[in-house]
């Protein structure tokens, strides 16, 4: 019974795909997999955005949110229904472009955003059996369209022909290359001791118990160092708190997208958001053992049920890391990335390196 519950959205998959002719099949069930990447991780989005702000209420001791309740709810429940509210405010609101803006690049720029990020949770596997793409060099497919995202940045600060989005374009663009060369590095180590670059198989190779605790990469020094790192680029590469200079949406201008407004605006955030959620799969599957029960007696559990267990628990420490971190300066921001991170990201590869050929000399 566990099994067929841990692989109830494949066999729903598979059933739906097979009622279909032949030549359709393979279209149908890429259809799929994107149509359920959208729609789980767009109402994620829409939760969290709610979730946030109440829980940055809790921390900062006010009430947030709690005006749009869902209908036939707890007053507990107030404010869920926010989310709602922005959606339809973000459709309706009028689209402002500046006189001298380039409209075609000004228009194109959140879409940049978007799409890299999507295209780069067809690797995450998310359960036994779930990967949408198992690509031989999975990883290396995801950083690559990843790093589209800096371009729509620039886009976005260089088609407003607005000296002040220029400038937050090209401090975000500085950023965020500055913190991709540890992000990438802190990755490294996994490869070397995984042996493959396959998001499914670096899964797999965490999948021994010892008695009954998992082989995770995080309960070894290097994976340890390598997941803390990980996890502090992923903030600055999302641009989350305290490293969130690109944006600064607590100052009067905000950053590379000070001249959107309406949808277009959403879409940034959207892209954020759905950028701080693949990064966290990635976390998850490098160093968490990805789908993997943390003990062996509770392997009852389906293994999606423990990805997105392991997903929470990340978005609840980036919630209470922002409402509790200050903003960095730029000058601190970007020695923290050269003169810390990358140091210690090659130091953590000799140290991996040293661990997995002593283990294997016995």
């Amino acid at each position: 019974m566990g099994g067929r519950f841990d692989q109830l959205f494949v066999t729903l998959k598979q059933w739906a795909v097979a009622l279909f002719p032949a030549p359709w099949q393979p279209f149908l069930s890429s259809l799929l997999s994107i149509v359920a990447i959208v729609a789980v991780f767009g109402l994620l989005f829409a939760l969290v955005t709610v979730i946030e702000r109440k829980g940055l209420g809790r921390i900062q001791n006010r009430l947030g949110p709690n005006r749009v309740g869902l209908p036939f709810t707890d007053l507990r429940l107030c404010g869920f229904g926010q989310f709602i509210a922005d959606g339809i405010k973000a459709l309706i609101k009028e689209d402002i472009v500046p006189r001298a803006a380039d409209r075609v690049v000004h228009y194109l720029a959140p879409f940049a955003l978007v799409v890299p990020v999507l295209l780069s949770y067809a690797v995450l596997p998310y359960g036994r059996n779930m990967a949408p793409l198992d690509l031989d060099a999975g990883l290396l497919f995801f950083f690559a369209v990843g790093a589209g995202t800096e371009l729509s940045l620039f886009m976005a600060g260089w088609s407003s022909r607005n000296k002040y989005s220029l400038l937050g374009a090209m401090r975000a663009v500085a950023q965020m290359i500055s913190y991709e060369l540890p992000l990438v590095l802190s990755s490294l180590t996994v490869v070397m001791i995984a042996g493959s670059l396959s998001l499914p198989k670096i899964v797999e190779s965490q999948a021994a118990y010892s008695g009954t605790i998992a082989h995770w990469h995080l309960f070894t020094p290097w994976g340890l160092a390598g997941f803390l790192l990980f996890l502090t680029a992923a903030l600055a590469e999302s641009n989350r708190s305290p490293f969130d200079l690109p944006e600064a949406e607590s100052e009067i201008i905000a950053g590379y997208f000070v001249e959107y407004s309406g949808f277009k605006f959403a879409l940034f955030f959207l892209g954020e958001y759905l950028g701080l959620f693949a990064l966290s799969g990635l976390g998850i599957t490098l160093f968490l053992g990805g789908w993997m029960a943390p003990f062996s007696w509770l392997g009852w559990i389906p293994s999606w049920a423990w990805f997105f267990l392991k997903l929470f628990a990340l978005i609840a420490l980036f919630i209470w890391i922002r409402g509790t971190v200050p903003r960095l300066r730029v000058d601190q921001l970007m020695n923290f990335a050269w003169k810390f991170m990358l140091p210690m990201a090659l130091l953590n590869i000799v140290v991996a390196g040293i661990w997995h050929f002593t283990a294997l000399a016995g």
